[in-house]
């Protein structure tokens, strides 16, 4: 028996880099329709990645797209690397470094200090080169035409911010949060804490509520993984 995508499935998907979560989903629904010949069919995923980022997408089919509320008030977990003593504007690598600053001087205990202080629930400024809507609009129209905005800040809980590793101007780190949270800004915030400046440079989701990376699939082959059983199309 093979996937009953009409009915309802939860797909864990490693988005690649580079890729949007709509081509993800664009991909699969082509898929789907090619070798199980279904003319229409729901399917949408549970959580934005930037193009940016890697890791994992959860992807709802049929009846089981009801359910992506669910799975985008999960807790979620990611691993990635700051650069600290630089800035840009998207507060990633989707802008060039517009400011640089001395970060020689910072401390291992300074660093853990600030991420100490980046944990809990308080409210979040989210980035302007985002998805957040002003006005109907999404935030980074506006910032893509030099416009400016001011985007509400939103409540948010990191329930745990590690750094798994110093080697600067890089930081490694591992964070768990609430819905809603941008790590871009927190790379922000922290470089604001430090007085250096700071900016993300890699991000990859590793869970969504008990869902993890580990079990998702990949996209290079996704054909064969869902369409084949021992080399023939599952029925």
């Amino acid at each position: 028996m093979g996937f009953q995508f009409e009915q309802g499935e939860v797909l864990l998907i490693n988005k690649p880099y580079r890729w949007t979560s709509f081509d993800v989903v664009a991909k699969l629904r082509s898929l789907i329709r090619t070798y199980q010949q279904i003319k229409k069919i729901k399917i949408g995923h549970a959580g934005t990645l930037d193009p940016l980022a890697t890791g994992l997408l959860i992807v709802c089919t049929g009846k089981f797209t009801k359910r992506i509320d669910e799975f985008q008030g999960l807790e979620k977990e990611y691993t990635g690397v700051f650069r600290i003593g630089s800035t840009t504007p998207s507060f990633d690598l989707e802008k060039e470094i517009d400011k640089e600053l001395p970060f020689e001087h910072i401390t291992d205990e300074q660093i853990i200090d600030a991420s100490i202080k980046l944990s809990g629930t308080y409210d979040q400024i989210p980035p302007i080169f985002s998805a957040r809507k002003i006005a109907g609009r999404r935030a980074y129209k506006y910032a893509r035409q030099d416009q400016e905005v001011e985007i509400s800040p939103r409540e948010i809980t990191i329930s745990g911010f590690e750094i798994t590793r110093v080697n600067l101007p890089y930081l490694c780190f591992r964070i768990s949060c609430s819905k809603g949270t941008y790590i871009r800004s927190v790379a922000r915030d922290l470089g604001v804490i430090l007085g250096c400046g700071a900016h993300l440079t890699e991000l990859c989701r590793t869970r969504i509520g008990s869902y993890y990376l580990k079990d998702a699939l990949e996209m290079e082959n996704i054909h064969e993984q869902l369409f084949f059983k021992n080399g023939v199309i599952a029925e």
